[in-house]
């Protein structure tokens, strides 16, 4: 059976619970040093937070009759033209953390990132909760 598509406002609804979620893993990390296996599910929590974020995007632009987008980038980079992000340059930062993170790499790239996730990246993704929420009330 085929399921229908999810409209915008429930990949926001998803979107908003994993970075609650993600929220939490990040006050955990502030009261104290991280284990291994938390730095890993902090990691694994900001990633779906983002590809939610992204899938937010999607669902966006495909109501408003644009896309599809070859990739992550370029969804990036029309969300910024379009005032659905204020920061294009720290989102495309994302992606290549992301992409540096990948273990097939051989670089140590873990203590950056996950000081870039709670630093800057927590930050982007509430500006941008609080922008597509005032985008769908609209």
């Amino acid at each position: 059976m085929k399921s229908l598509p999810k409209s915008c406002q429930d990949c926001l609804s998803e979107f908003s619970t994993a970075l609650d979620d993600l929220r939490t893993f990040i006050q955990r990390a502030k009261n104290g040093n991280l284990t291994e296996a938390q730095s890993r599910e902090l990691i694994i929590n900001f990633e779906v937070t983002h590809e939610l974020a992204l899938k937010v995007l999607t669902a966006y632009f495909k109501k408003e009759g644009k896309g599809p987008f070859t990739g992550s980038r370029d969804l990036t980079v029309e969300a910024f033209h379009a005032d659905l992000i204020d920061d294009g340059k720290s989102w495309l930062d994302m992606i290549i953390d992301r992409i540096q993170y990948n273990p097939i790499y051989a670089i140590d790239t873990q203590g950056k990132f996950l000081d870039n996730i709670q630093k800057k990246y927590l930050r982007l993704l509430d500006r941008f909760e609080n922008t597509m929420e005032k985008k769908m009330e609209a």
